[in-house]
């Protein structure tokens, strides 16, 4: 009864080694194939393998590193003309209907322009210089002093976007 019961605890540990070791040596077949870029795998089948001219990989261990995919060609040639304006030979538009669009630019620009510039000259006449009325609930003179600097600061931005709005008409009228 005593050696029926080691034999059995014996089996009992034996067995997930075994297991173990003929699963490795199944799964454990990597392949090299050649050409640019080389392929290590484990997902081909021998017979694959060997109309590939790929050779088996014993002994050292692998380490797959996963990196990003690049892009295929035709997205980063969408990317580049994207980058320098959508003007690369895949994306020519009609000479007569970018003019077209180019003056609907121009023209949302110059209105836009007129506002910013209208806009501009009813703050400045409000600043007064720098020296804006006193409102009802400005008695304390921070009060007062925070919305001067206000009023200096939306003069200051207005100024720099009808700045870079003249800079836009100006790249339209080149092209």
């Amino acid at each position: 009864m005593k050696h029926r019961s080691w034999s059995l605890c014996f089996l009992a540990l034996a067995a997930p080694a075994a297991w173990s070791q003929g699963a490795a040596a199944t799964a454990a077949t990597v392949y090299r194939c050649p050409g640019p870029p080389i392929l290590y795998t484990d997902q081909i089948t021998p017979q694959e393998a060997k109309e590939k001219n790929c050779r088996t990989i014993e002994g050292a261990p692998v380490t797959i590193v996963q990196t990003a995919k690049p892009a295929p060609a035709a997205a980063r040639k969408g990317e580049a003309s994207a980058g320098s304006g959508g003007r690369g030979p895949e994306s020519r538009v009609d000479p007569n209907a970018q003019r077209q669009r180019d003056g609907d630019a121009r023209k949302l620009l110059e209105a836009e322009l007129q506002r910013e510039e209208q806009r501009l000259v009813e703050l400045q006449r409000e600043f007064n210089n720098g020296e804006p009325e006193r409102r009802g609930d400005e008695r304390n003179a921070q009060k007062y002093i925070d919305r001067v600097a206000d009023m200096r600061a939306q003069i200051a931005r207005k100024q720099e976007d009808i700045a870079a709005i003249k800079r836009e008409i100006a790249k339209l009228q080149q092209q």
